[in-house]
């Protein structure tokens, strides 16, 4: 198996008075959505067990984790990692500020199993590129080391002005995660790449302790 990437030359502008320069851009192609349907005839087919018991252990593993996921646990999700639930808000100084409006945004974090970034890492990445014109013009595979993104663990505790906290026991810090990544660029004449994308991340901070 192989994963199916395309390059697509495209016209970039790094200021508004800028000309611009044409880069190829690489991002993965868009596979078809599978439903839960089509997802549980074949865990039935491989399993030996009808869709019927398919379905009532599908949708029992899922209330299950919902439950305990609210809860303040980390689910594992069998084969694939662990869930939790988790939370971004700002820090203040003053405990008597600490209140629910602080909270920006909920969260739901995965975090993979290392046999699930093996597999990533072991998978071939096929690269098709593209001209300005919609032309194929090259075909390539790529020979990038394998590295996977942890964006549970880097950058974990450091402050950009806002916190990350994850459900827990009051006084735990939260974790940041990183979630900007580099945009790689190839060119038809020899397929290398530039690095064009910034890193970024949203990290986190401790817990303001519990809100009334």
């Amino acid at each position: 198996m192989a994963m199916k990437v395309k390059a697509v030359e495209k016209l970039l502008k790094f200021d508004k008075n800028s000309a611009g320069v044409y880069r190829y851009v690489m991002s993965p192609e868009m596979y078809s959505s599978l439903n839960q349907k089509k997802v549980i005839k074949e865990a039935a087919l491989r399993s030996g067990v009808s869709q019927g018991v398919m379905q009532a252990c599908w949708d029992a593993a899922g209330e299950v984790i919902k439950a305990w996921a609210t809860e303040g646990h980390s689910v594992a999700l069998p084969g694939l990692g662990t869930m939790r639930f988790g939370l971004r808000s700002k820090s203040v100084e003053d405990v008597n500020k600490v209140k629910a409006g602080l909270i920006t945004s909920r969260r739901i974090i995965f975090t993979p199993d290392v046999e699930l970034k093996d597999e990533l890492k072991n998978t071939a990445i096929v690269i098709t590129c593209y001209d300005r014109n919609g032309d194929e013009v090259r075909r390539v595979t790529s020979t990038d080391d394998g590295t996977v993104e942890d964006n549970d663990n880097e950058n974990e505790n450091q402050n950009t002005g806002g916190s990350s906290n994850t459900n827990g026991t009051n006084g735990t810090n939260g974790g940041g995660t990183n979630t900007g990544g580099g945009t790689g660029t190839v060119t038809p004449s020899n397929g290398g790449g530039d690095n064009n994308g910034d890193n970024g991340g949203d990290n986190g901070g401790g817990d303001p302790g519990d809100v009334n």
